[in-house]
């Protein structure tokens, strides 16, 4: 069972009413940004469960597109998020799903493009601002966008665990967690690493460059 500190409890700096249902949301919003690599053009947005039920009364409209413009959880500009997501470009329709069993109860879908790209990234608000990617592009991921994250999606090829992490060791960057989940045996797999430090561009670009490597997105601690 994870620990939470006292910072945890009392939540982020941040526009309110809610950590759960705007800082988090915002939260997610932002993770999504540097999964998709940039401000999306078009964003689905689908709330399950508590979400669905509460997210216009709550502002978690207001906070997923505020994070999806990238606005950090105390700007006062999400208030105003759905006016500024026309001036930005951002087409956005909402979806609600009020009873999904298998989904967290504070559940956010999200379905962006950005030119020829597509990324579908699933968050769940934990409480006092804390987040949990679930899912990237229908593969586990479990990352909290509070460490600096690798996502690499790549042939499951044998000894791939092993390399990627000597690379890192070289770096001295240390793993505080990995998870790799696969779509099937030699199917593609995605490793989600996160680090207690950040790791140089050349590590990145040289990671990216290896053979086996299919797509590396970086992700620094978003409230950086």
């Amino acid at each position: 069972m994870s620990k939470s500190g006292i910072f945890d409890m009392i939540g982020p700096v941040m526009i309110g009413p809610s950590s759960s249902h705007t800082a988090g949301v915002v939260r997610i919003g932002r993770a999504a940004v540097r999964v998709l690599g940039g401000i999306p053009e078009h964003a689905e947005i689908t709330f399950y469960n508590s979400f669905a039920r509460t997210y216009e009364g709550h502002g978690s409209d207001r906070a997923i597109i505020g994070g999806l413009l990238d606005f950090k959880t105390d700007d006062a500009r999400i208030k105003q998020s759905l006016d500024l997501a026309k001036e930005k470009g951002l087409v956005y329709t909402f979806k609600s799903v009020g009873n999904a069993s298998t989904y967290h109860p504070n559940t956010v879908r999200l379905l962006l493009r950005k030119g020829d790209r597509q990324v579908e990234v699933i968050g769940e608000s934990l409480g006092g601002g804390l987040i949990n990617i679930s899912r990237v592009d229908g593969f586990h991921a479990n990352f909290s966008a509070a460490a600096h994250t690798l996502i690499i999606k790549a042939e499951d090829t044998h000894g791939a665990i092993a390399f990627i992490a000597s690379v890192l060791a070289q770096e001295k960057a240390n793993i505080a967690t990995m998870s790799v989940s696969r779509k099937g045996k030699h199917d593609r797999a995605c490793h989600v690493i996160e680090l207690d430090s950040g790791i140089p561009d050349i590590t990145v670009m040289y990671l990216k460059s290896i053979q086996w490597v299919q797509e590396l997105i970086y992700i620094p601690d978003i409230d950086m």
